[in-house]
This record gives structure tokens, C-alpha cells and sequence, in this order.
């Protein structure tokens, strides 16, 4: 890495926030059931942070581009985001959880395609590198997903708030330690992001993100139920889950050679290809647990290989001074509204 770079301040705000994902996203259903929420309501409320996303990084990036600052947005977002966080300690039923949760999303959605854009121009020259640091999110991704489930086995699930606060306060932490990166200096062209959208190649890509995240937002909610179906254990569920992170860690942590050798566009063909092999292997060899296993370790290009040269193409093609729109585009059409 680049001596300057601030690694280990970029790597743990990623840790922390996918840490934090790992908690929240498996386990906060859990709490809302323990509370006499029915299967509608958690829904309704868990489906706060898919519609906040589709606005929400619209809203700070143009925001952003503006004040020509992300480092204060992103400490912003993260301060009221631990301060919002609160309100659920509180809130026992469906509106007051409905109206925390959205003024959540709002904010805590924010923050990460802002820190996208950061981390590439603390990168510069050495953008490959991006998935050095975003490892990091996946490490601390499995690390909460795999403690949290073993002490809910002995802790009441009320639990998931207290740990979901503490690594709130952890991605707060991080955000005031990160330094901003240089701003692009004023003779870097900067178009109208309409123009930049005109262009064939980010109309078919963003179209190509929207899409796969719609299919793996199938995969996620629907995969561990399909699973049981067919007769596996929760154990070997939880494990085939395990293997695919695992396969993306190893894949970001080989990416920089990968885009050395390949460019973006064959390294995003490749995983397109990935997801459609590896949807044809859950559907009809979903009784051969060794055709499972190919398929699970596909995710370190349906998703980590995807993600890296999706979000390097996008830095790439919105330069200058629309870098954080762009990165909130990618994260509302893909994150949001796939």
C-alpha cells in the first residue's frame, strides 16, 4: 500500500460497518418477533432500509458534490445515526419501530457510498487495491454473523440491540479517524452526471447492477428456506453461507492482480456469467450437496469480484466532482432498488 494511505482507518470503518450488518441484518427480525410483531409488520419495517436507500444516497451525494466535502457527511451520518439508534430501546410497537427505523436508514445508508468515494481518491493511482480495504467488511461481516447466533443461543434476543449500539459506536469512532482525501482539483473535467448518463456503457451497467442485485435479493431472503425444503440442517445452511464470504474474502483479497491482468469489462462478464451458472446449479442440483458447494463458492464473483469493478468502473466514469453521485447512483439502483 501506499505509505500515505490510511489503511488500517479505512479497513476498520468497513470492518465496523459490515460488522454491524452481520448483527443487524439476521438477527433484528429476531427481536421484532420476540416483541408480538406479526410476520407483516417486521417486514413492513425491515423494508425501511431498502426504500431509504433508493433516496437517501441521492440526497448526501448531491449533497457532497456541492459542499465539495464527504468526511463530515459521513461523521454527521454516523453521529445521528448512534443518537436515532436509541429510539429502538423505546419503541415496542409498529409505528414508533416503523418511524425509527426510517429516520435510520436515512442516515446510516448514507454514509457508505460517500466512504466508497473517499477510500478511491485516497487510493489515486492504486484503485485496483480497493478490495485490500473493503476485506475488511467481510471479515467483520462473518465475525458478528457467527458470534452473534452462538450467544443468542444463551442471551434474550433484546441482546441484538445492545450489540448493534456498540458497533454503531465503533463505525462512529472510525468516522471522526479517517482523514479527507484530496478533493479533485479544478481542471478535472466534471460534466453533468445527465451526460454521463447518456453514455450507453453506465446506462448498461447500471441496468446489469440493478438486475443482479434483484436476483440475489431472491437468493438472500428465499435460499436458507429453499434449503431446508430439501432436507439440509440449519448447521450445513449456516455453513454453505460461511463458504460463500469466505470465497469473496479470497477473491477481494486477489482482485488487485486480477484487474492487472483483466480488464473491468471481462472481469464484470465473467461474474454476469458466475451468477447465471450459479442459479442453474441451485435450481437443478440442489439434492448434490458437491454441486452446492460449486455454486456457493461462485458468490466470490457474483458478489466480490462483481462489486469491486462495478464500483471501480463507476469511479472511473463519473470523475471529477460527481464521484459521490455516482457512487449513490450504483448504491440506489443496485442496493436499494434491485
Amino acid at each position: 500500500m501506499h505509505p500515505s494511505l490510511p489503511y488500517w482507518r479505512l479497513s476498520g470503518y468497513y470492518f465496523f460497518h459490515f460488522a454491524f450488518v452481520g448483527v443487524f441484518q439476521p438477527y433484528f427480525g429476531l427481536y421484532l418477533q420476540s416483541l408480538g410483531l406479526s410476520s407483516w409488520e417486521i417486514g413492513l419495517i425491515l423494508s425501511q432500509m431498502a426504500l431509504m436507500r433508493l433516496c437517501s444516497p441521492a440526497v448526501w451525494g448531491w449533497l457532497a458534490d456541492h459542499l465539495h466535502v464527504r468526511i463530515p457527511l459521513v461523521r454527521l451520518a454516523a453521529g445521528v445515526s448512534v443518537v436515532v439508534f436509541n429510539l429502538f430501546f423505546f419503541a415496542q410497537t409498529l409505528v414508533p419501530l416503523l418511524g425509527a427505523m426510517a429516520l435510520l436508514a436515512f442516515f446510516w445508508s448514507a454514509a457508505l457510498p460517500l466512504m466508497e468515494t473517499v477510500v478511491f481518491d485516497h487510493l489515486h493511482a492504486e484503485p485496483a487495491r480497493y478490495s485490500r480495504v473493503r476485506i475488511w467488511g467481510s471479515i467483520g461481516y462473518i465475525v458478528t454473523v457467527l458470534a452473534t447466533g452462538a450467544l443468542l443461543d444463551y442471551l434474550p434476543p433484546a441482546s441484538v440491540l445492545w450489540m448493534s449500539f456498540a458497533l454503531m459506536g465503533g463505525i462512529l469512532a472510525f468516522a471522526l479517524l479517517v482523514p479527507e482525501s484530496p478533493t479533485p482539483p479544478q481542471h478535472v473535467a466534471t460534466p453533468p452526471v445527465s451526460t454521463i448518463l447518456a453514455q450507453p456503457r453506465v446506462r448498461a451497467l447500471l441496468g446489469a447492477c440493478f438486475l443482479m442485485s434483484a436476483a440475489h435479493g431472491a437468493l438472500y431472503l428465499f435460499y436458507s428456506i429453499y434449503l431446508a425444503d430439501h432436507g439440509y440442517s440449519k448447521t450445513l445452511v449456516g455453513s454453505l453461507w460461511f463458504l460463500g464470504v469466505i470465497a469473496e474474502i479470497g477473491v477481494f483479497f486477489f482482485m488487485a492482480r486480477l484487474l492487472r491482468r483483466f480488464s473491468l469489462r471481462q472481469v464484470l462478464l465473467a461474474s454476469f456469467a458466475a451468477a447465471v451458472l450459479r442459479f442453474l446449479l441451485i435450481g437443478w442440483g440442489v439434492d448434490s450437496l458437491p454441486v452446492l458447494l460449486g455454486a456457493q463458492l461462485l458468490h466470490g464473483l457474483t458478489f466480490g469480484a462483481y462489486h469491486a469493478a462495478a464500483i471501480a468502473a463507476i469511479n472511473r466514469w463519473f470523475p471529477g466532482r460527481c464521484q459521490a453521485r455516482g457512487q449513490a447512483l450504483y448504491s440506489s439502483l443496485s442496493f436499494g432498488a434491485g
